[in-house]
């Protein structure tokens, strides 16, 4: 090692030694008792230690190693980090046989991180149930002095959810929080300008940590916040609001927000207040309660306007936008994201503009205003560059790569959504990767690499399980059903799509549920099972006639002309043709005009009008040579060159 580095290291050592000695000289004479009781207990002894923040856990433990009465006591910290743990005896039991006893000296347990199983609301937790259960057994399965360092919040919960084993204490020692502790907590939470969704997962929970600590600090469990913490309460809630938001748990999120919105309302901080009325409204939007959600996003809108507060009204109409996307009312959504727009322009805010012009972006995309999405998120993409944030980019190349597929330009697809992944993982945003392997699958999906798709879809699906976003599996769900179709595995297929189908039931999202009824329509026709394809294609376009998606309507009316083709109905099937053609005419999808071409050629093949026949294959070639598309290109000149001259 070394001469610098040997210094580094003292000097960091003393650092250390002086933030312990600090410590237990603030709290001196519980760290006093505290070693009294370790000195005297003897066998199975239970004692409790408050400390809100893991720094002060880390300095309590150095303290009770190096404290001189404490020289023939060997501690063993057992670390619980698990949220699902349920049976601690047998851990602690199974720990112990692991542990090399000194010679001459008392074993002494000290249990950390068993808030994390403890959890923060609901009643009975498993870990709990099961303390208070078995407690009679732990005076002979694990015969040593047992402390459990907790929280404010885990200690009280214990208490009242494991009455018998609490009853059992010999002591419980409160440790107060440094001030340099607490410092640094409030500058890398409430006063930090990176965002929690930007932080890698490990990150992410250790500012929740230190959040829930704070909010200890401020509003110990079973008391009244005095007055001048209130707004520290307000503003630590809205946070731990906005954390959970970012990690897609709405209904964990609102349990701090609506304590959040209660305090709002006692000092007059109009700003906090919009913020905690709008993020409750996303926490309905992420359960797709959209009318909770617009109810929410309007009530922040009303108050911004009558406090002047033009910030604040951009903010809402963003989110009333984001809402009417979600609800597939585009045209409204244009108008809310125009309106939050003017207003970030006026202001000069053009960092903030980013963000619209990319939901801009996502509006014309819906409404299939190709150029027009592509030039928003060319907008957007060039102020995210032009500041630096990285980050952000990412959700914009994704975009820009959903509208290069849908142009199929799968190459420069391909590329944008490389782009996107990649910064995803440089961030450690694990559970927005899951979206760009989806559409990676896509991309190879369209190119017929199946099994490559495949794998995209399975890491796509693990990502979304894990993080339990349930309704985002469905469309997942629905694409390994296309794969597994196109494999001709059809069982596997109906499967998935059933799968899909029922999240999107239980979700209430009935325009997604008509693409998967189209698909089982497919696979159903693949089986000749014509009655039951029919049905599915029926309760498809009902559902796409309801939303006014006359685009998507075309594959259906479509697909309905093959099965009335297949049961020689030629008349009918030939008017479905006629009506999809029509539709995607209109929309100047002329790819797509190829497919439903070559089966009007086919159906004249089969009612032997072969010039007719002739002349719609010969339109739906040149349109797949036209697009490169080697394999259908072959399929179509087979059949003509089949034709009787």
């Amino acid at each position: 090692m070394s001469f610098s580095k040997k210094l580094s290291n003292q000097h960091k050592n003393s650092e250390v030694q002086a933030e312990i000695g600090k410590f237990i000289a603030y709290n001196k004479d519980e760290f006093a008792e505290l070693v009294t009781f370790v000195d005297f207990a003897e066998k199975f002894t239970l004692g409790f230690i408050e400390i809100n923040f893991t720094p002060d856990i880390n300095l309590l433990i150095a303290g009770l190693q190096q404290n001189p009465q404490c020289q023939e006591i060997q501690f063993v910290v057992l670390d619980f980090p698990d949220g699902n743990l349920q049976f601690l005896r047998d851990e602690l039991v199974e720990q112990l046989a692991k542990i090399t006893k000194e010679t001459n000296k008392k074993l002494v347990l000290l249990i950390r991180n068993l808030e994390k199983s403890i959890g923060v609301f609901g009643d009975y937790p498993p870990v709990l149930q099961d303390l208070n259960f078995v407690r009679d057994s732990y005076r002979k399965t694990v015969p040593h002095p047992l402390l459990f360092i907790l929280p404010d919040y885990a200690i009280s919960r214990l208490a009242k959810f494991a009455p018998d084993f609490w009853a059992w204490k010999s002591g419980l020692f409160r440790f107060k929080t440094t001030e340099l502790t607490r410092d640094r907590a409030i500058a890398n939470t409430l006063n930090t300008d990176i965002n929690i969704e930007r932080l890698p997962t490990p990150e992410q929970q250790e500012r929740i940590d230190l959040l829930h600590g704070l909010l200890m600090e401020y509003h110990p469990t079973g008391e009244i916040p005095s007055p001048e913490h209130l707004r520290n309460c307000g503003n630590i809630l809205n946070e731990l609001g906005k954390a959970y938001l970012s990690q897609h748990k709405p209904i964990k999120a609102r349990e701090y927000l609506e304590k959040a919105g209660k305090i709002t309302k006692k000092f007059p901080d109009y700003s906090l207040q919009i913020e905690v009325i709008n993020q409750l409204g996303e926490s309905y939007q992420q359960q797709r309660q959209f009318e909770s959600a617009n109810s929410y996003h309007q009530q922040a809108l009303d108050i911004a306007k009558k406090q002047k507060n033009r910030p604040a009204v951009t903010n809402s109409l963003f989110y009333l936008g984001n809402v009417s996307l979600d609800m597939r009312q585009f045209h409204q959504a244009r108008d809310y994201y125009q309106q939050a727009l003017e207003i970030k322009i006026e202001f000069g805010d053009r960092y903030a503009s980013a963000s619209t012009y990319h939901n801009l972006g996502r509006v014309a995309q819906e409404l299939r205003e190709y150029d027009q999405a592509r030039d928003y998120y060319q907008q957007a993409l060039e102020i995210k560059i032009e500041f630096g944030d990285r980050y952000a980019s990412a959700s914009t190349y994704h975009n820009l790569g959903s509208v290069a597929q849908e142009l199929r330009e799968y190459d420069q697809a391909r590329d944008y959504y490389q782009q996107a992944l990649e910064i995803k993982i440089e961030f450690g945003d694990r559970y927005a990767s899951a979206s760009t392997y989806h559409n990676l699958g896509r991309v190879a999906q369209e190119l017929r690499e199946y099994d490559q798709a495949r794998d995209y879809y399975q890491q796509a699906l693990e990502i979304k399980i894990e993080f339990g976003d349930r309704y985002a599996s469905a469309s997942t769900y629905h694409n390994l059903g296309i794969v597994a179709q196109k494999l001709r595995e059809y069982d596997q297929a109906r499967d998935y799509y059933q799968q899909a189908l029922e999240i999107k039931i239980e979700f209430g999202d009935r325009y997604a549920s008509a693409s998967t009824y189209h698909q089982l329509g497919r696979v159903a026709q693949e089986l000749r099972e014509y009655d039951q394809a029919r049905d599915y294609y029926q309760q498809a376009l009902e559902i796409e006639i309801e939303f006014g998606d006359r685009y998507a309507s075309a594959s259906t009316y479509h697909n309905l002309g093959i099965v009335a083709q297949k049961l020689r109905e030629y008349d009918q099937a030939r008017d479905y043709y006629q009506q999809a053609l029509e539709i995607k005419i209109e929309f100047g999808d002329r790819y797509s005009q190829a497919l439903t071409l070559y089966c009007l050629g086919t159906l004249a093949q089969a009612e032997e009008n072969y010039a007719e026949a002739r002349a719609n294959l010969q339109t739906a070639l040149e349109i797949y040579v036209e697009y490169q598309d080697e394999y259908w290109s072959k399929v179509a000149r087979e059949i003509l060159e089949s034709l009787p001259e």
